[in-house]
Formats: structure tokens, sequence, C-alpha cells
């Protein structure tokens, strides 16, 4: 996948817009995700909480998982934007370690970019080996 400016910006703004239709009432923290297949369709996900807290699902999983239901397999990146709700972002927000783990089973560490806005013109971009050295798994990869 070719990757410009633009290209992650179009992903930003779609994980921003994701991040409104966050149900996050017990932690206060709206997150969304939009993920990037390699064939350009874009899958977005949010938080869901729960009061039993476990039984919730960060944002970039289940935008991977919608992807994977819907038969996609091949991943390009995913931007991935939080902070409290109802404030602008101001900081980034990576990915957790079980997120990680999911990028790991259906991506190329070397090739996968995540984008981590803190505001609407301003990101950091990583692959996911840099996030996630040593990474576990993944040459199963469907």
């Amino acid at each position: 996948m070719n990757w410009d400016r633009a290209k992650e910006k179009m992903l930003a703004d779609a994980a921003a817009e994701a991040r409104k239709r966050a149900y996050a009432p017990y932690s206060g923290f709206s997150v969304g995700a939009a993920l990037l297949t390699e064939q350009g369709k874009i899958y977005t996900g949010c938080n869901v909480e729960n009061a039993a807290f476990t039984p919730g699902c960060c944002a970039e999983r289940t935008a991977f998982f919608k992807a994977v239901s819907e038969g996609e397999h091949d991943f390009a990146g995913i931007a991935i934007v939080g902070g409290k709700t109802g404030e602008e972002p101001s900081a980034i927000c990576p990915p957790c370690g079980v997120c990680r783990q999911v990028m790991q089973e259906f991506c190329d560490p070397q090739t996968f970019r995540i984008i981590l806005p803190s505001g609407s013109e301003k990101w950091e971009v990583y692959t996911l080996a840099e996030l996630l050295p040593l990474g576990f798994g993944g040459q199963g990869k469907i």
C-alpha cells in the first residue's frame, strides 16, 4: 500500500468519527478506530463498555472483528483516536496489549501502520513491530 499524509488523515478522521459512537459510561474514555484493508475498504469500531468490565471490547478489536467476520484478512493500517468523553483528544492513544496481539494475528508487523493522532492535524505513525517487538504468533495467518 502506498501511504501519504492524505491517506493517514482520511483514516484519522474516520477514527475520530467512530469515536463519537463509543459507549463508555464507566471509564468516560471514548475511543474510535478505523481499519484500512489492503483493498482500500475501511472498517470502523468504537469501544463498548459493560458494567462487569471484562465483557467490554476495545475499538481496535471491534474494527478487526467486524472486518474478519465479513471475510477480510489483509490489512494495511489502523488509526486510533481516544480521550476523555466530550473533549477533543490532545494526546495519542496507543493500542492496549490485547489489541496489539490481535493485530499480530492478522497483520505483517513490518508493514502494518498504526496512526495515532493527537489532534486533527497532528499524529505519530508506528509499525506494529515497533509497538510489539518480539510479538507472538501470526505465522498461521488465514
